[in-house]
C-alpha cells in the first residue's frame, strides 16, 4: 500500500450538532474494538437490521463530531451503522495542534492497528447481526478507503463507496467485485487525476459496475471536513452523502 496521506488529509473545520449514536465494544480476539453505533429511529420495532453500513474513517475518526453526524446521517435514511475506531482513541483529532506531533510514527502505527483488527472486527460484526437476509455495505473516507476494498474481495458487500480515497492501485481497486461509487474532490494530491482515470479505464474494461463524481473547487477531505460556511463546499459534502445513500439503497433490495 503507497503511502499518499497528504497535508489536506489533516486539515478540518469542526462541524456543529449533537450526535444521535453511542459508543460500543466490538471483541476481537478479546480486545475491545471502540465502535461508533447509530441506528434508524424506531429500529427496534422493526426487527433486526437489514441493510448494515460497515464505516472506515478517515484520520480524525469515527468519534470525530463530523464523522458521528454523518453516520447518524445515515441512520436516518434506514441503515443501520458502524463505524470502527482502528485508533484506540488516538486519533488525529487529538493531535491537532501539536506542531511537534510525529505524522509518519503515528500512520504506521494506525496502519498496522487497522490491518490488524479491521478484518476481525468485520467478523465479528457478521457474527452478531448474521449474513441471512442481511446486507452489506461500506463507506471508507481517506484513509479508511483501502479496507473498503479488502472487503469487497471477500464478496460480502452488496455495494461499496469511497470519498477522497488515499493509498489506493489499480490492483487494490480491482480486487473487489462490489459496485463502487467514487466521490472526487478536483483538488486531490492523494488520487489524482492520472491514477483515478487510470482506475476508472480498469474499471470499465472489467466491466464493472461504478460511478464516479467529481466536485469542482473542493479539495481531498470535502466529505468529511468541509468548511460549512462556504456554500460550494456544503452543497459538495451533502451531495457526496446523499449520493452514497441512493447509491447503496440502489443495491439493498
Amino acid at each position: 500500500m503507497t503511502d499518499t496521506l497528504t497535508d489536506h488529509c489533516f486539515v478540518t473545520v469542526q462541524h456543529a450538532g449533537t450526535p444521535a449514536g453511542q459508543r460500543i465494544d466490538i471483541d476481537v480476539g478479546g480486545v475491545p474494538v471502540p465502535t461508533y453505533f447509530a441506528e434508524p429511529r424506531n429500529s427496534s420495532l422493526d426487527g433486526p437490521p437489514r441493510n448494515i453500513i460497515l464505516y472506515f474513517p478517515d484520520v480524525f475518526g469515527a468519534f470525530y463530531p463530523n464523522s458521528q453526524l454523518l453516520q447518524d446521517y445515515f441512520a436516518t435514511q434506514g441503515f443501520t451503522v458502524l463505524g470502527i475506531d482502528y485508533f484506540f482513541g488516538d486519533s488525529y483529532a487529538l493531535h491537532v495542534n501539536d506542531p511537534n506531533f510525529d505524522r509518519p510514527t503515528w500512520r504506521e502505527k494506525s496502519v498496522n492497528q487497522a490491518k490488524t483488527f479491521t478484518p476481525g472486527w468485520v467478523d465479528a460484526v457478521k457474527q452478531k447481526y448474521g449474513t441471512s437476509g442481511v446486507k452489506y455495505f461500506a463507506v471508507g473516507y481517506c484513509f479508511g478507503a483501502p479496507y473498503v476494498f479488502d472487503q469487497g474481495e471477500t464478496g460480502l458487500l452488496a455495494a461499496a463507496a469511497v470519498a477522497h480515497p488515499t493509498a489506493l492501485t489499480v490492483d487494490s481497486v480491482l480486487k473487489s467485485n462490489a459496485p463502487v461509487l467514487f466521490s472526487c474532490a478536483e483538488i486531490d494530491d492523494a488520487f489524482k487525476p492520472d491514477l483515478r482515470r487510470s482506475v476508472e479505464d480498469a474499471l470499465s474494461a472489467k466491466k464493472a459496475t461504478y460511478y464516479f463524481q467529481i466536485f469542482s473547487g473542493v479539495s481531498h477531505g470535502f466529505a468529511t471536513r468541509a468548511d460549512p460556511s462556504v456554500e460550494n463546499q456544503r452543497w459538495a459534502k451533502e451531495e457526496c452523502a446523499r449520493s452514497i445513500v441512493q447509491w447503496f439503497k440502489r443495491f439493498s433490495e
